[in-house]
């Protein structure tokens, strides 16, 4: 058994850690609510921009764009994988980056080659551990995304896609459901998708789109010709480079706000079990103390009859 000494110094170690565990529950949970509210303002514009471009797509007549049709046969793939630049965010990380060598296996096996765009240190240093090199790389943002990375991001894939570079992208990213949990969502970002924003992110329409029944839906019937200003190509090329920028930088604020709630979640189970511990130790300590204080008693007792005889 260790000393009383011994044991002293772990509870003054596991109370410092505790601390530090402490404090950094608080600081993710303070900026869950920045993160979270930026979240939600760009949920209905993301779904309404998903709405409009499908609707805009389908009254056009133009069957043949290349963005909305997918390839006659996938070649090359491109997968976005967006991770954070910290850890101690419990599975987080690793979770997405799983997801995306299980996606990479699957399509190397059929024989088509995958590139991989990284946001993240966690993602770059990953991939660059395997001698993979990302095709682009975003580090140092991933707590504040910024419109211009997710820009740079979606003019790639979209020059790419349209001179048959690329012939599907898919994008990897936590979900953020609430502040205590987390979904991993693993979605094709081109060719555009004919479904609609929320049900490509599995929602749920009446209770993450608050202007749901404010807004023009696909099955909406119009009557008479729709007129496009200033023309058909130019209007789906305005939308389309919109969504997928739109795409993307919400994929990289979802992402964020997870995050700090993966975070949160982490260190508050870390301070939990340092508590336990600390409890632990305590009552190991208390008992050893009073084991050492009645074997000294016995001691004591022991000499003075001895000197009685």
């Amino acid at each position: 058994m260790p000393n009383l000494h011994d044991i002293e110094r772990r509870i003054n170690s596991v109370t410092s850690t505790k601390q530090i565990t402490r404090t950094m529950e608080m600081v993710a949970a303070a900026k869950i609510r920045r993160a979270s509210v930026r979240v939600e303002n760009s949920m209905p514009w993301a779904a309404a921009l998903s709405d409009m471009l499908i609707s805009t797509a389908g009254y056009s007549r133009m069957k043949d764009d290349p963005l909305l049709n997918p390839h006659d046969e996938v070649k090359h793939c491109v997968i976005i994988a967006v991770t954070s630049d910290r850890g101690l965010a419990g599975g987080f990380n690793s979770n997405v980056l799983r997801a995306v060598e299980r996606i990479k296996l699957d399509r190397e096996i059929s024989g088509i080659e995958v590139d991989v765009i990284a946001c993240g240190k966690k993602a770059c240093g990953y991939f660059e551990y395997r001698n993979i090199q990302p095709v682009i790389e975003v580090r140092d943002r991933s707590a504040d995304p910024t419109f211009e990375e997710a820009s740079e991001i979606a003019e790639y894939i979209r020059k790419g896609y349209i001179a048959k570079e690329i012939d599907e992208v898919l994008i990897v990213f936590n979900h953020m459901v609430n502040a205590g949990e987390q979904r991993l969502i693993a979605k094709t970002t081109l060719p555009i998708p004919h479904q609609s924003f929320v049900e490509q992110m599995q929602l749920k329409k009446s209770e993450n789109d608050i202007y749901f029944d404010f807004r023009e839906h696909i099955d909406d019937k119009y009557e008479g010709d729709i007129e496009f200003e200033p023309d058909t190509r130019h209007c789906l090329i305005y939308l389309e480079q919109a969504y997928l920028q739109t795409d993307v930088y919400f994929a990289l604020n979802d992402s964020a706000a997870a995050e700090q709630g993966a975070r949160r979640t982490a260190m508050k189970s870390a301070t939990d079990n340092a508590t336990e511990m600390i409890a632990t130790l305590t009552r190991i300590y208390n008992r050893e103390r009073q084991g050492a204080i009645t074997t000294e008693i016995s001691e004591i007792v022991g000499g003075a009859a001895a000197l009685e005889e």
